[in-house]
């Protein structure tokens, strides 16, 4: 089935190209509320049919926690990364360049791996079914512009994204892995919270533990 696919293709690519220009034309909205408005519009729009991952990070991390399987993900990857080598070619076609001397460092990486965890954190949310659909979105782009709030205060771009840095012109290992790092423990440290029961039981358990 070919739909999931699609649907990945003409997201990443619609936030690939939307990113890459905002950043380029020095928009007056900042690009990570930009970001988070476009993904919040896929999750509403094409959510139902591919989850809206739009971004690698994201595929790898939901495979982490086993929410999606290693071919299906492979597929997704391709997708994205493919609907973004069309965002570069539709800047070409009009004249923009892509940015030139993106850094390549640990700070970057680390950068990018810290809004990419607030990020996949708030996506894990409405993964595990603990925000109500209408407001899906708003969380998912939510999390999405306050990440790369956080990264872009450092890097060039808190892209938090390969496929997005792949348009921009910064695909390097820094927003490569810092994303990919930054999401699995974002997705695990989710899964290991909402795993845990905390009902009055559970309190009157620990409190008896604490006066033994």
């Amino acid at each position: 089935m070919l739909k999931p696919y699609v649907a990945e293709f003409i997201g990443t690519f619609s936030l690939s190209i939307v990113v890459f220009m905002s950043i380029v034309a020095k928009s007056a909205v900042p690009t990570p509320l930009l970001a988070g408005i476009v993904l919040a519009l896929f999750v509403y729009t094409i959510g139902h049919i591919s989850g809206a991952h739009l971004n690698p990070a994201v595929t790898i991390g939901l495979w982490s926690i086993k929410k999606i399987n290693w071919a299906q993900g492979i597929f997704y990857i391709i997708a994205q990364f493919a609907g973004a080598a069309v965002a570069i070619l539709l800047a070409r076609y009009y004249g923009v360049a892509q940015l030139t001397g993106a850094p390549n460092n640990l700070p970057v990486a680390i950068a990018e791996a810290v809004g990419a965890f607030m990020f996949a954190f708030g996506i894990a949310s409405v993964v595990y079914g603990r925000v109500s659909a209408p407001m899906t979105g708003v969380v998912i782009g939510g999390s999405l512009a306050i990440g790369a709030t956080l990264a872009g205060a450092y890097d060039i771009g808190g892209f938090l994204n390969p496929a997005v840095a792949f348009t921009s012109g910064a695909f390097n290992l820094a927003f490569i892995l810092g994303p990919i790092v930054g999401s699995v423990i974002g997705f695990q440290a989710y899964k290991y919270l909402s795993e845990y029961d905390f009902t009055p039981k559970k309190t009157i358990e620990i409190i008896e533990v604490i006066v033994d």
